[in-house]
């Protein structure tokens, strides 16, 4: 793997929108690669986030190592980097919801905006497009809507590649030479 080659992307799309799988088939397909890591952020809270999890876990390649990062994403990040490694991280929307109700956000977006660009390895980050519809009504979830817009628009400046995906199907929104 070259520095630009292959470097982060930044994958978007909705609930169910295959973003996910896409990041996956990407990860795994990367050249050169020796170790994969699946940052998961996700916590389970409830019955039904609990059964999400488990069909994540059940449908990933045996090749992934997870480690589950709730908070703290940076230093995950930083702590597993080396050159030949992937990670890929599902996803920002989850962790910027635990950082909110952590009352961190400001600190685990600015450390994550620092970290990212010392990265060797390769870093797939998947995230929910949540700006395509009406403004919320509360607080809290428009908080939430300009947040997760102002990561992806800090972050589709440091990745370059940047995909949005829609019923499976990737949608190339930059892609820059050599990645």
């Amino acid at each position: 793997m070259t520095d630009h080659e292959y470097a982060h992307h930044l994958i978007l799309g909705g609930a169910r929108s295959g973003k996910s799988a896409f990041a996956e088939r990407e990860a795994l397909a990367t050249p050169g690669a020796e170790r994969f890591i699946y940052v998961a952020t996700a916590q389970a809270h409830d019955d039904a986030m609990a059964e999400r999890i488990a069909h994540h876990r059940a449908q990933r390649d045996t090749r992934w190592q997870t480690v589950e990062t709730p908070l703290g994403l940076a230093a995950t990040l930083a702590e597993y980097d080396a050159p030949g490694t992937v990670m890929l991280v599902d996803c920002l929307t989850l962790w910027l919801s635990n950082a909110l109700a952590a009352d961190c956000w400001e600190a685990e977006r600015a450390s994550l905006l620092d970290v990212l660009p010392a990265c060797q390895g390769r870093r797939l980050l998947v995230s929910n497009e949540v700006g395509s519809g009406v403004v919320p009504l509360g607080e809290l979830s428009r908080v939430f809507v300009d947040e997760a817009g102002r990561l992806h628009q800090a972050l589709a400046g440091l990745c370059p590649r940047v995909s949005l995906v829609i019923a499976g199907l990737p949608l190339d929104l930059k892609r820059l030479a050599g990645s």
